[in-house]
């Protein structure tokens, strides 16, 4: 007797976002109850989502650093790492500077003189420095403060190499909770399919006609250059320096993919974004220190959203942009996407630092806050999808590496 093959959790995914899709269109006229009786469901996973996550991160982080058992080894990877987050990010606010001056012409002209918006305050570079580092070892895992939960991991675990043999026992439960919580995690991603149709029903029921209004067209431009940018810049990085066919890549890449498009959450697609990228043959000790740090520092979505949203905000108060201006834009976007990490609902900050970088009003932020989530499923599928393409390239670098070490 033949045993019943069980369906892809990719495909599972992949029906319940359409049909999530075509819920949220049917029930537009009731957004009210989708938002109260659907919602919730969505929320509820995500939370225990967001619960596994530190736990992961922390145990994963400190599991590959001891299996490393070289301390030089972790600095080569997180150089790698950060050059390859910088080179990206500046490409993708190219990207979208190149595809806002495109779509100028169609972009609607809408009226500028009653808007108010209230910028968050934004984080300095050197406060941002600064929060890196915990001063309390239960605040960073309570609060979810990820790159605070990574240094606390890097410290620990570089303790436990140079301690040597007297921390064994240590390796051990490290090792060993590590697995549990791999498990764990398991446990609560087979619940993706339900999370993914009660996270996009109330998106699309209270965004579906905002889309298909006057914002229709700065929603394309921004798509269009997420699609661009996906299977352009990552799609060569991947086929050069990964040493990895790109149709291969967005292939497994897509549970992670289209968990990020209905949850529009970087933190809480982690653990499938680990998951997938394990399968794809990245190492286990790159993509725990890789992905978590991608999830907090890497926006090159966000990046393509400050480049359309500036040049649409500008031709709305009928300024034109010179090339310095552009120049500013892309050094500002790209700094800021590690000044602002961890900082809530980033994107937001970052486009007021952009705009009052080249004078232009933040109040302009008002014409797109509105449509702000629609955006952010966007970007927020580029930006984890850029994290996977970077432990696949660092991953077959440190191959290289080593083989040369090996042959010399």
């Amino acid at each position: 007797m033949t045993e019943k093959k069980k369906m892809p959790l990719a495909m599972q995914i992949f029906i319940a976002l359409i049909l999530g899709i075509i819920v949220g269109l049917l029930m537009q006229n009731y957004a009210g109850i989708a938002e109260a009786y659907i919602k919730p469901w969505g929320t509820i996973f995500l939370n225990l989502v967001k619960f596994i996550v530190v736990p992961i991160v922390l145990f994963s982080i400190m599991a590959g650093i001891i299996s490393m058992s070289d301390i030089r080894k972790v600095g080569s990877i997180g150089v790698k790492t950060v050059v390859y987050y910088l080179c990206t990010t500046a490409v993708a606010i190219v990207i979208g500077l190149l595809g806002g001056n495109i779509f100028k012409g169609f972009f609607p002209v809408l009226e500028t003189s009653d808007l108010s918006y209230e910028a968050a305050e934004g984080t300095t570079f050197m406060d941002t420095i600064v929060n890196i580092f915990p001063s309390n070892f239960i605040a960073p895992l309570s609060e979810a403060t990820m790159l605070q939960v990574i240094v606390m991991a890097i410290l620990i675990g570089f303790a436990i190499i140079l301690v040597g043999d007297e921390a064994a026992p240590a390796v051990k439960a490290i090792n060993s909770f590590n697995t549990i919580f791999m498990k764990c995690m398991e446990m609560i991603l087979k619940l993706s399919p339900i999370g993914v149709f009660c996270l996009i029903c109330p998106v699309v029921a209270a965004n579906g006609t905002a889309v298909l209004g006057s914002l229709a067209m700065v929603l394309l431009a921004a798509y269009i250059c997420y699609i661009v940018h996906m299977a352009v810049t990552y799609s060569v990085a991947i086929g050069t320096l990964g040493a990895m066919n790109p149709i291969a890549f967005f292939k497994a890449q897509l549970p992670a993919i289209m968990f990020a498009f209905s949850s529009a959450s970087s933190v809480g697609t982690l653990p499938i974004n680990m998951k997938g990228c394990e399968k794809m043959g990245a190492d286990k000790e790159v993509t725990s220190f890789v992905l978590p740090l991608g999830a907090t520092i890497n926006m090159d979505g966000t990046a393509i959203y400050q480049g359309v949203c500036a040049i649409f905000i500008a031709s709305c108060y009928g300024i034109n942009l010179t090339f310095s201006q552009m120049i500013t834009i892309v050094l500002t976007a790209t700094l800021a996407s590690i000044g602002t990490a961890g900082v809530p609902g980033a994107g937001m900050v970052m486009l007021a630092m952009v705009l009052t970088s080249v004078g232009l009003p933040v109040d302009g932020i008002a014409l797109v806050a509105g449509v702000d989530r629609i955006f952010d499923m966007g970007r927020t599928t580029v930006n984890i999808t850029g994290d996977a393409s970077c432990a696949i390239i660092v991953s077959n670098l440190e191959r290289r590496k080593a083989a040369k070490k090996q042959n010399a």
